[in-house]
């Protein structure tokens, strides 16, 4: 057995005990330290570090099984081996002791040889749970680590997603300051004119048309829009039209037909057409400007929605999860690396049932495994997303078509710090997380099979299987 050596504490009221064992630790290399009470010995405990406790039974105001229980109850404490040096050499006495939590009770007068023994064992079991909290905290800020880089890939994208409608709902507004301003000068031209009572109910049905025609304006490919436009301004020119240039995108945008248009002018004289054409497209405009501010309202409302289900905020830990509304609010994240050129394929199955789990947790794996498809294929391919109920499973299979996974490889794809990505573009601890967070939270498994052009993770997650504890 190997030596160790270590701080160790000393607990006896009687001095001549206290010295006695004292100088044999030291000669075997020890570092001593000594009380005469349990209060001294908690004392001491708090204030310093130590490796092995050596504890006498008998004594006065606390004696050693009030020590031990203290010791053991104490979060801070409870990790340090106490060995009972007692004269009370009876078995009962002993097994109370090693229930309490020691780690070994020898009796007064002691095998010297035996106590070495003893304190060495102990020693280098106290060293192991040592190195295993070290690991545990480390692996504790790794997994840390790779959330907050996660999380800041995904800040970065959703700047980037939110800023757009933002700027877009921002422009509309600063638009449409200006352009009631018009309509005000145009109205006021409208109020001028005299109009039938059959003329206001074509302006208005004109009116109601573009409203409804700005929620879906017409799309035509940039030379078809242009002949249109042309096409437009040379007819409201001949109307009279000074600004035919303004108006004609307009028109074109709404859809409005020769017809309709021709209709007005026919219904109206030469001035109550013009005045009309310069309030309708100043109408129309302000239409416009409101389904898009409405729009990119939307579409922040959307994301942060989206944002607020994906984090599983104000919920507790463990929730009843619909594995489709993950998998959605994950694809609303990635929007903006999606949108490069990523086609994503949805076949959900209709009959999923929701599962009890950590919801923020798998949402992680599913930022994990797709954001790796497209990293694989990329920027560039499709991704598959399927779902199915398998019995008392749930499955999904997260699959992409791009160069696939060497042979080689697969084997370590969920070790710690494995990665194939360049330098400073992985922690290699992507898949490990997810992993764990499958296997270890959730009782479930992670499949992956890969050939050139295909590469599928399916995850098994038990419709009640996570680790509540």
């Amino acid at each position: 057995m190997a030596e160790e050596r270590g701080r160790i504490l000393v607990v006896d009221d009687n001095r001549v005990s206290r010295l006695k064992l004292s100088l044999s630790l030291e000669q075997q290399g020890h570092s001593v330290a000594l009380a005469e009470n349990g209060q001294q010995t908690l004392d001491l405990l708090k204030a310093e570090p130590f490796d092995v406790v050596l504890l006498d039974m008998v004594m006065p105001d606390m004696d050693g099984y009030q020590v031990l229980q203290r010791i053991k109850g104490d979060p801070q404490l409870r990790d340090i081996p106490v060995i009972i040096i007692s004269a009370l050499d009876e078995t009962d006495s002993a097994v109370r002791c090693i229930e309490i939590g020691a780690e070994d009770y020898l009796p007064k007068s002691f095998d010297p040889v035996l106590l070495r023994a003893r304190l060495t064992s102990s020693l280098q079991k106290k060293n192991l749970r040592d190195l295993e909290k070290a690991y545990l905290q480390q692996e504790v800020t790794l997994r840390q680590s790779e959330k907050l880089a996660t999380l800041g890939k995904l800040s970065a994208g959703m700047a980037h997603e939110l800023n757009n409608p933002a700027a877009a709902a921002q422009r509309g507004a600063a638009q449409l300051q200006s352009m009631f301003s018009r309509l005000q000068q145009t109205h006021l031209k409208l109020c001028g004119l005299d109009f039938s009572d059959a003329q206001l109910e074509a302006l208005l049905s004109l009116d109601r048309t573009a409203q409804e025609r700005a929620k879906k304006p017409t799309y035509l490919e940039a030379l078809g829009r242009s002949d249109r436009e042309v096409e437009w301004e040379t007819w409201l020119s001949g109307q009279g039209v000074e600004n035919a240039w303004e108006v004609a995108p307009t028109v074109v945008t709404l859809g409005y037909s020769r017809g309709e248009l021709a209709a007005l002018a026919a219904e109206l004289n030469p001035a109550q057409f013009l005045a009309a054409i310069d309030w309708l497209n100043c109408s129309a405009a302000i239409y416009s400007l409101l389904e898009e501010i409405g729009q990119g309202a939307g579409r922040i409302s959307e994301i942060v929605k989206a944002l607020k289900s994906y984090s599983y905020m104000d919920q507790s830990p463990i929730q009843s999860v619909d594995i489709h509304d993950g998998l959605d609010n994950t694809l609303v994240i990635l929007r903006g690396k999606l949108a490069s050129g990523v086609v994503v394929r949805r076949d959900y199955a209709a009959d999923l049932p929701r599962i009890e789990a950590y919801g923020s947790q798998l949402n992680q794996v599913w930022t994990n495994l797709i954001d790796n498809a497209i990293d694989a294929m990329g920027g560039r391919g499709e991704i598959i997303l399927r779902t199915r109920h398998d019995g008392e499973w749930v499955v999904v299979e997260i699959e992409d078509n791009g160069p696939g996974i060497p042979e080689a490889t697969q084997p370590h794809i969920f070790d710690p710090f494995f990665t194939t990505k360049p330098p400073g573009q992985g922690t290699g601890l992507g898949l490990n997380i997810s992993h764990n967070i499958i296997v270890q939270k959730h009782k479930g498994r992670v499949d992956v099979t890969s050939q050139p052009g295909q590469t599928c993770f399916a995850v098994r997650l038990p419709l009640r299987g996570a680790d509540g504890e």
